[in-house]
């Protein structure tokens, strides 16, 4: 592993760690999205705190920030592997923000945009297997676990070089869902259907 590629997983880190939801709502003063709602500091959550343009600007930044340092990184010419584990890492600094006591979202929105620089007919497979889940469903958890599930299977059929990085951002995911898939468990996890 070269300096340079050290560097952008450092980079990738660093970025990640900016919590997008936390600085959104406090531009919109709206509630801190960690303490209030669901407590995650995702899109979902500030979407039910302060509506559609928060939410939007919030997947945005989020998608922006999985996004630039792959993209980046492509173009500097670092190996297939390691442009996988700069979009891991970018992934772990949302998860845990270093400029937010390490208390972070889900980098569901984050792991899509670490896939388009590398692998955009994927990333657009992801996100038209979340819409027809959450559809459906009504239940944004459910549509990321079921799309980050399929995730691995989708990065082996199109871009299998990335099949192990997609594999770890799967499982940190899916361990960031633990409270959400106990609740679907028990028929308790919320859905925008009942509360419309």
């Amino acid at each position: 592993m070269t300096a340079l590629t050290l560097l952008m997983i450092l980079t990738a880190y660093l970025l990640g760690s900016v919590s997008s939801a936390v600085v959104i709502c406090k531009l919109f003063s709206l509630p801190d999205p960690r303490q209030n709602g669901s407590g995650n500091p995702g899109t979902t959550n500030v979407y039910r705190l302060g509506g559609k343009a928060p939410a939007i600007l919030t997947l945005f930044f989020d998608v922006l920030k999985g996004m630039v340092p792959v993209w980046s990184s492509y173009f500097l010419g670092i190996e297939p592997f390691y442009l996988g584990l700069i979009a891991v890492a970018a992934c772990l600094g949302h998860i845990f923000p270093l400029y937010f006591n390490f208390r972070g979202g889900k980098a569901v929105a984050t792991a899509l945009g670490a896939m388009f620089p590398v692998a955009w007919e994927m990333a657009l497979l992801l996100m038209a297997t979340w819409l027809l889940v959450f559809k459906v469903s009504k239940v944004s958890s459910l549509a990321a676990l079921i799309t980050v599930s399929l995730a691995p299977f989708y990065a082996y059929w199109i871009k299998p070089q990335y099949t192990v990085p997609v594999i770890m951002i799967s499982v940190l995911i899916f361990w960031r869902h633990q409270a959400n898939i106990a609740r679907l468990s028990s028929g308790q996890e919320s859905s925008f259907r009942r509360r419309q």
